[in-house]
């Protein structure tokens, strides 16, 4: 059998007013270069400051608007999209193969954040709203938070459960156990990874995808603000099997960067 399914998974981008979304671009260019046949983004694209809950109230919540959250967070994902929209149309011009990937996003809780909102205060209905952000506009495929989406055997979501509480697992080799499939999902802000076969002996991969942002949170410490940040790549996708590679910040910095 030929395994040629690629997809590309994009882990939290968490852009927010004054963030710096040079790396948006040069993911894009990168999906450009490899050409995957899915791309996936994991949710928490934009980080709602303004719809915060654990600092209202503290000097650091002052000046923060909902207007300006959707804004910066759709000018994230148009840098995203912008190399990706420009070799659509070249190889239109030049009557090559299209590539059309399927862009799939799940949305994460911090643009849950925006249905939090509405559920606390029911005068906000209709005056905000997930529409707000123009994913299905911006041609993504949008699928609810927590909700899970298999393809090619690998489900996606922004998070899987551990119990009947809700809470994230805690571990790669806990989502194998938990739910015996590969997966993967982002929020955690670190990367962890771990391997286990099912029950035919055919391999399965857990993935936490860490982040793909270039600022540190406020909230973190020095020793805190370490994750791993990139972008992956699961080569030869098939029934819940891959090669995963993944593609880091720096990498993509110093690819693209200089090339600017």
């Amino acid at each position: 059998m030929e395994w040629i399914m690629k997809h590309m998974i994009i882990p939290d981008t968490q852009v927010k007013p004054g963030s710096n979304l040079d790396h948006l671009r040069w993911a894009g260019q990168y999906a450009v270069d490899k050409k995957p046949d899915v791309i996936v983004h994991i949710g928490d694209h934009w980080d709602m400051p303004s719809l915060s809950s654990w600092d209202v109230g503290k000097k650091s919540f002052e000046g923060r608007r909902y207007v300006h959250d959707i804004e910066s967070g759709i000018a994230g994902m148009e840098a995203f999209l912008a190399p990706i929209r420009e070799e659509q149309q070249r190889l239109i011009r030049n009557k090559d193969k299209r590539w059309n990937p399927r862009m799939v996003f799940t949305l994460g809780n911090h643009e849950q954040r925006i249905q939090r909102a509405i559920e606390s205060d029911s005068k906000l209905e209709g005056l905000i709203g997930y529409d707000d952000l123009m994913l299905k506009e911006m041609g993504w495929e949008v699928h609810n938070f927590l909700e899970v989406v298999v393809i090619d055997g690998i489900a996606y979501s922004h998070y899987f459960t551990s119990g009947i509480m809700g809470r994230p697992v805690a571990s790669a080799k806990t989502l194998l156990t938990k739910k015996h499939m590969s997966c993967v999902m982002g929020h955690v802000q670190d990367r962890d990874i771990a391997f286990a076969n099912r029950a035919d002996m055919k391999p399965m991969i857990g993935l936490f995808a860490g982040i793909f942002y270039q600022h540190d949170e406020d909230y973190l410490t020095a020793q805190t603000n370490s994750s791993w940040r990139g972008v992956w790549m699961l080569h030869e996708v098939n029934d819940g099997q891959c090669d995963e590679m993944p593609v880091s910040l720096n990498y993509l910095r110093k690819k693209y960067e200089l090339s600017e």
